[in-house]
């Protein structure tokens, strides 16, 4: 290790922070400045990378769950030799610029997960582990191993607080995930006041007690932070977490070791800061000496790559149907799914969670990537993979994986899944516990990530559970996240379509709404046209006979409650089934209109939560039927019918417009 230029590099990466900080006049020094040093490590000599090819599979996946010390990451893949010019950096928090205030997957080279709220990153990174250990047991042979990466996660005091961390952290230790590597940016500061006013933890002995190695050094020593990680990375069977005991602002000697230092009060002290650590006038400097040494360095991580591109070569010709999975599933080819899904008997009277078990399966069989879990209720999610094994430290190869209680880390661990690109993860709980899992969820959405959600007892027939397990206003709540589409069918042969369309989108996730209660087939709408019809959202389940009068609305559950009152209304009433509003609003405004003409504003809608959603489509004219309160306690169908869950309801809404 040359010490003597990785410590310059560490200078002229806290240059380059200060600068950028002090030029939009808005951002955070602490962390940056503090863990300079074991940025040097990683990304001057330890990480394997190449910044060539960013995404390759068998890179160090580097996650900076400490999100708001985002100049740390973009100096070190700038001077690391990413696509991130010194422009860019001059451009910190600038409006469409490649260094955004926090991380952004898809957007800036060599950013691996969104990060920012605070823990997510490490839920991100147990994720990003979970798909290494599942890639590795999937993909490598004994003549050939293809993937052997870590991941390599730096969080804050911060990230440690938040309960998604502890989730995380914990089913990690019990699956012993031995390619994850946690550094612990100890600095004892929180961004109010110092660490100790809110904690008095023993953090390491936390993560021996979740089944951890760990290590703790001094964070601003080169040699101590080499030998952790080596001894780190060559461990067996637990993950690694490594105390980094560092001086929040490192170099800012008037903030620095206090909570002033975590963002940009140090501004009005970096000149003098600059001069002190024996940096020139020129703003963004890196010395000569540094950008040698980092072009030396990536051209051996170039040669690296290029050595394991022939032993990957290699296993493609030794293994054509793998590589060929692999190649499908990261390039997000997706086979004709509605083909693989045998139609239900038009009898038989089911709960949408029930057949969203058999349509997962089938579905399974065609997308030998796909994986699910759930939050301790497959037995009630019914999304269980039969015959595919489960996620254990022994059976890395397992399709099922079992959360535990942890619905928030369950979310966050399929972003970081999601993440990776190379299976396709989905997870499963009671929908009242999607405000558990929301904060992971909206990053799914603010990411484009193809993750899905399979979330059952959707509504007030879950009955004697009471009102604390019925989701009345939760649809709506998750109906607002940009990017998510939520989609609610309404019986066995619309629940093959939900599933089909949900793991046919590849550019954001998507949260299926299961009900508990049997739902008839509704067969007196063809199975095409109900399975096909939720890929628009919307589509015409009764088509009026006479001239269109009234156009009655309904999703999920209560679609049969609308057919029902379609009769007692007569020839001239449309049905109109709505599994998924976003859907809709993404058609062309010509199928918009064949399906709701703006002639007819004698519209009724109903559903079993808040009416709020459906004024877009009900107009100032028409009339929402709906649960605009909390549910009670009572058996399901006694629920709905108190609740005015009813076709006599949809009827009486009709006749009064």
């Amino acid at each position: 290790m040359n010490n003597q230029i990785l410590q310059q590099s560490a200078r002229d990466a806290r240059g380059l922070a200060m600068d950028a900080v002090t030029t939009c006049k808005s951002g955070h020094l602490g962390l940056p400045l503090g863990s300079a040093e074991l940025g040097a490590v990683l990304f001057g000599e330890l990480l394997k990378l190449n910044p060539a090819e960013p995404r390759w599979l068998n890179r160090d996946r580097f996650v900076l769950s400490a999100g708001h010390g985002s100049m740390f990451l973009y100096s070190w893949l700038h001077l690391a030799g990413f696509a991130i010019s010194l422009e860019d950096l001059k451009k910190f928090r600038v409006l469409h610029s490649l260094t955004p205030g926090h991380p952004e997957f898809h957007h800036t080279p060599g950013v691996e997960a969104t990060t920012g709220p605070l823990g997510q990153g490490v839920a991100n990174a147990v994720g990003l582990a979970i798909s290494g250990r599942m890639a590795a047991a999937r993909f490598n042979t004994s003549e050939h191993t293809i993937i052997d990466h870590h991941i390599v996660c730096l969080a804050g005091d911060g990230c440690l607080q938040e309960g998604v961390s502890a989730e995380a952290s914990s089913l990690a230790g019990h699956l012993g995930l031995d390619n994850l590597i946690l550094f612990h940016d100890a600095n004892r500061v929180t961004l109010d006041a110092m660490l100790d006013v809110s904690e008095s933890d023993d953090t390491a002995a936390r993560y021996r007690a979740y089944g951890w190695d760990v290590q703790e050094i001094d964070g601003g020593n080169l040699e101590e932070i080499e030998a952790a990680f080596l001894k780190a990375k060559a461990a067996v069977g637990k993950p690694q977490f490594i105390v980094s005991r560092t001086l929040i602002g490192n170099g800012i000697p008037e903030v620095a070791g206090t909570n002033k230092a975590h963002g940009e009060a140090g501004v009005k002290y970096t000149e003098a800061a600059r001069k002190a650590l024996g940096l020139p006038d020129e703003k963004f400097f890196v010395s000569p000496e540094v950008r040698a040494y980092f072009k030396q360095h990536q051209e051996e991580q170039v040669n690296a790559y290029e050595a394991w591109k022939k032993t990957y070569e290699a296993w493609r010709a030794a293994n054509a149907d793998m590589a060929k999975d692999l190649d499908n599933s990261l390039d997000k080819k997706v086979p004709d799914l509605l083909a693989a899904i045998p139609e239900f008997a038009p009898a038989e009277a089911i709960a949408t969670r029930k057949a969203g078990g058999v349509v997962l399966n089938a579905i399974a069989k065609k997308m030998p990537l796909l994986v699910t879990g759930s939050a301790d209720l497959f037995g009630s999610t019914m999304n269980y993979l039969e015959g595919l094994g489960d996620l254990t430290r022994e059976n890395p190869a397992g399709r099922n994986i079992h959360f535990g209680i942890r619905e928030h880390a369950m979310a966050a661990i399929m972003n970081g899944i999601a993440y990776d690109g190379i299976f396709q993860p989905s997870g499963a709980t009671f929908l009242v516990f999607s405000d558990y899992a929301r904060p992971s969820i909206r990053l799914a959405a603010l990411s484009n990530l193809p993750t899905i959600y399979i979330f059952t007892h959707d509504s007030v027939a879950v009955g004697e559970d009471g009102p604390t397990h019925e989701p009345v206003e939760t649809v709506a709540a998750l109906r607002a996240i940009p990017g998510l589409d939520v989609i609610r069918p309404g019986d066995s042969e619309e629940t093959a379509g939900a599933f089909a369309a949900a793991y046919s989108r590849t550019d954001g996730p998507t949260l299926l709404a299961l009900c508990r209660q049997n739902l008839p087939n509704l067969s007196e709408i063809p199975v095409a046209t109900r399975r096909q019809g939720i890929a628009r959202g919307a589509y015409i389940a009764r088509k009026e006979t006479k001239n269109l009068e009234t156009i009655v609305m309904a999703t999920g559950s209560e679609l049969q409650l609308a057919l029902e009152a379609a009769k007692q209304l007569g020839e001239g009433t449309r049905v109109v089934s709505m599994p998924c509003m976003e859907r809709f609003l993404r058609q062309d405004a010509a199928y918009q209109e064949e399906v709701l003409p703006r002639s007819c504003r004698k519209r009724v809608s109903i559903e079993a939560g808040i009416s709020q959603p459906w004024f877009q489509f009900v107009g100032l004219d028409g009339k929402s039927v709906g649960i605009n309160r909390f549910g009670l306690s009572a058996p399901g169908a006694i629920a709905l019918s108190e609740l005015g869950m009813t076709a006599e309801a949809v009827v009486a809404a009709a006749r009064s417009l």
